[in-house]
C-alpha cells in the first residue's frame, strides 16, 4: 500500500490582508501568496474583479477554516460610475450596450439614494459568478448566451455620495452585506437616472473584521524574495500575518484549559460551567492560551465542536 503524500509547503496559519493591485485577479493574487509564503493551504474571503483594488483578505493554512466568517461580514467600497454608458459587464472590460446624452444633476443623483438604503431586491451582472442551472453566468456570457438572472435580496447599510468631479462622473462609498455587487448598483443608478452608467473604478477599503491599515501592498511582499537567506524571507513574510482566531472577533468566546482543548481536538464536547457559561450559541469559538483550538455550537451547558484547529 502506498504512503499518502505528505503535503507540499509549510504549514502555516494565518491572515494576509492583501492591498490587491488593479489588473491581478483574485485567484492569481492567492497563487501568488501561496507560492511567496511556501503555505501548504490558502483560499481568499470575497472575489474582487480583476479591475477593482484592495482589501482582499487571503487565508493560509488552517485560516481557511475560517472563511466563512469573513465571507459573511459587511464591506466597504469606494467607487465611481461615468455616466452615459452601460456596459455588457457593468464596468470599463465591456462593450457598450446602452448609451445616452443625458446627464444627472448632483440633486438628482442625492434624491435616488435612499431607494438603495436597507434590504434591497439586486438583479447581478450577466458577468458574475453566479451559477445558472450549474453553469457560472460569466462562461455562458462569454458564449454570447444572454440568461435571465433572478433578482435577490442583499442589504445596503449606508450608502454616500462623495462628490461629482464633472458632469460625467460621480464618487460613492458604499457599506453592504453579503453578495451585494457594485456593478449593479451602478447599473441600476444610470438606469433610474435615464442616463445610463457603469463602474469606472472600484476599491474595497474593508472586509469585516479586518480594518483598512491592515493591507499590505502585493509590491511590499514581493520586494522580499531579494532576501536569499530562506528562512529570514519567510520570518520577514511571517511578520505580516494576522492570527487566525481575528475572523472570529464577532463571536462570542470560550476560554477553557489545556485538558479541555484536548478533548475539542479528539472531537468531543466539553461541558460549560459556572454561573456566567453561555446557554446557547450556534457559532462560538474557544481558546486555551490565547491559541484558537475550535469553533462549535454552544447548547444543553455543553460546547460541540465543528471545526477544530491544530
Amino acid at each position: 500500500m502506498s504512503k499518502p503524500r505528505k503535503p507540499k509547503g509549510r504549514a502555516i496559519s494565518g491572515w494576509l490582508i492583501l492591498d490587491k493591485p488593479v489588473d491581478f485577479g483574485s485567484t492569481e493574487a492567492v497563487s501568488k501568496i501561496k507560492w511567496l509564503f511556501n503555505a501548504q493551504k490558502a483560499g481568499h474571503a470575497g472575489t474582487l474583479d480583476p479591475l477593482a483594488s484592495g482589501m482582499l483578505p487571503i487565508a493560509l493554512g488552517d485560516a481557511t477554516k475560517t472563511v466563512p466568517y469573513v465571507m459573511d461580514g459587511r464591506k466597504i467600497y469606494e467607487f465611481t460610475v461615468t455616466w452615459g454608458e452601460e456596459r455588457s459587464t457593468d464596468d470599463l472590460e465591456g462593450e457598450a450596450t446602452q448609451t445616452s446624452q443625458a446627464r444627472p444633476s448632483e440633486e438628482a443623483i442625492r434624491a435616488l439614494l435612499p431607494n438603495y438604503s436597507g434590504v434591497i431586491n439586486q438583479v447581478p451582472p450577466q458577468f458574475s459568478a453566479i451559477k445558472i442551472a450549474g453553469e457560472r453566468a460569466y462562461d455562458l456570457a462569454r458564449e454570447g448566451e444572454i440568461v435571465e438572472i433572478p433578482s435577490r435580496e442583499v442589504e445596503i447599510f449606508r450608502l454616500t455620495l462623495l462628490g461629482c468631479p464633472d458632469a460625467n462622473t460621480a464618487c460613492f462609498e458604499v457599506e453592504c452585506g453579503k453578495g451585494t455587487y457594485v456593478r449593479s448598483l451602478a447599473r441600476d443608478f444610470g438606469r433610474d437616472l435615464g442616463c445610463f452608467g457603469h463602474v469606472s473604478s472600484l476599491r474595497r477599503t474593508y472586509v469585516a473584521p479586518f480594518p483598512e491599515d491592515a493591507m499590505v501592498p502585493l509590491a511590499d511582499l514581493v520586494a522580499l524574495e531579494a532576501i536569499e537567506d530562506r528562512d529570514e524571507r519567510l520570518a520577514a513574510l511571517d511578520a505580516f500575518l494576522v492570527d487566525t482566531g481575528e475572523a472570529l472577533s464577532a463571536l462570542p468566546q470560550i476560554k477553557i484549559s489545556d485538558d479541555q482543548a484536548h478533548r475539542l481536538r479528539m472531537g468531543n464536547p466539553i461541558l460549560l460551567r459556572g454561573r456566567d457559561a453561555p446557554v446557547a450559541e450556534e457559532d462560538a469559538f474557544a481558546t486555551a492560551g490565547g491559541k484558537l483550538v475550535a469553533i462549535g455550537e454552544i447548547a444543553a451547558g455543553e460546547f460541540r465542536p465543528k471545526r477544530v484547529f491544530n
